[in-house]
Parts: C-alpha cells; sequence; structure tokens
C-alpha cells in the first residue's frame, strides 16, 4: 500500500467492482466507473487525486480524464480547503434531489427534440413513428410528474 492509498474492507472491494461493472454497462468507460464506485464505497466522502489513482492503481492520465469525465457529467463535485491546494472529489449523491431535477429537465428538452423529429418523420415509417412517439410521450409525463413524485417523496419522510 502506498502512501496515498486507502485501505479497503473485502467488502468494500467486492461492493466497488460490483458497482464498477454495472456503471460499465450502462455505458460508462472502466476507469470513471471504477472512480465513481470508489467514492460511494470508501469510509472517506472525500478523497483526492492521488488517494483515488494510488488506490485505484490507475495512470495519472486515466485518473485525470476520467475526473474531467465526471465533473463535466456532474457525477461527481470537489472543494478546497483554505491552506491546501488539493482537490477532494465526493460524489453527488448528497445533492440527488438537484441532479433528479436537472435529469428532468434534461429528459424535457430531449423531448421536445423528439416532438420536433416525429413532426419531420416520413408517414411510411409508421411503426418507427409510433414508438419514438410513446417514448416521447413518456417522457413527457416523466419530466411533468417528476418533481410531483419528488415533492411527494419528500412529504412522505417527514
Amino acid at each position: 500500500m502506498s502512501e496515498f492509498s486507502i485501505s479497503l474492507t473485502k467488502e468494500q472491494i467486492k461492493l466497488l467492482e460490483e458497482y464498477a461493472v454495472l456503471l460499465e454497462q450502462s455505458g460508462i468507460q472502466p476507469a470513471p466507473a471504477k472512480i465513481l464506485a470508489l467514492l460511494h464505497v470508501s469510509d472517506e466522502t472525500d478523497l483526492t487525486f492521488d488517494q483515488i489513482r494510488e488506490t485505484l492503481s490507475i495512470s495519472k492520465s486515466a485518473t485525470s480524464q476520467a475526473l474531467s469525465f465526471l465533473l463535466n457529467t456532474k457525477k461527481i463535485e470537489y472543494k478546497t480547503k483554505i491552506g491546501d491546494r488539493k482537490r477532494y472529489f465526493s460524489t453527488r449523491v448528497m445533492s440527488w434531489q438537484e441532479g433528479m431535477l436537472e435529469a428532468l429537465s434534461s429528459l424535457s428538452g430531449i423531448c421536445d427534440l423528439y416532438k420536433r423529429i416525429l413532426a419531420q418523420r416520413p408517414s411510411r415509417t409508421k411503426e418507427f413513428n409510433k414508438n419514438l412517439k410513446d417514448v416521447t410521450a413518456f417522457m413527457d409525463f416523466m419530466s411533468k410528474q417528476g418533481p410531483a413524485l419528488l415533492q411527494a417523496f419528500e412529504s412522505q419522510r417527514k
């Protein structure tokens, strides 16, 4: 174990690997998947670049590219500490409601685009058009009902 590597239990390692595979199956590349999984299973909620790199045994370049991807896709965030030049990375699980509202807003934008696509589709592609119309209707429903569901969820927890 190196100076920066954090220690993980056997169960944490198993969960990290399972979660990373699940993320990879959803389309995320291996390095970002492992980093995101590590940030979820680690006892520490904030990890530095070196802690992430050393714990996962990935190169500086792969770590840097993966962190950039995760930051750009808003899957993680970072903070700094006064007097310390390091960035401390964490998952956005603490602000999941905000993330959910952003996802619903994004869904609304995709839905609007699908509606415009549908408007210019040829009528001869009936089955494709019907499926696109159905998915558009569902996405429209979710984008409109999602905030109310979030609010109902919060109300029931109080």
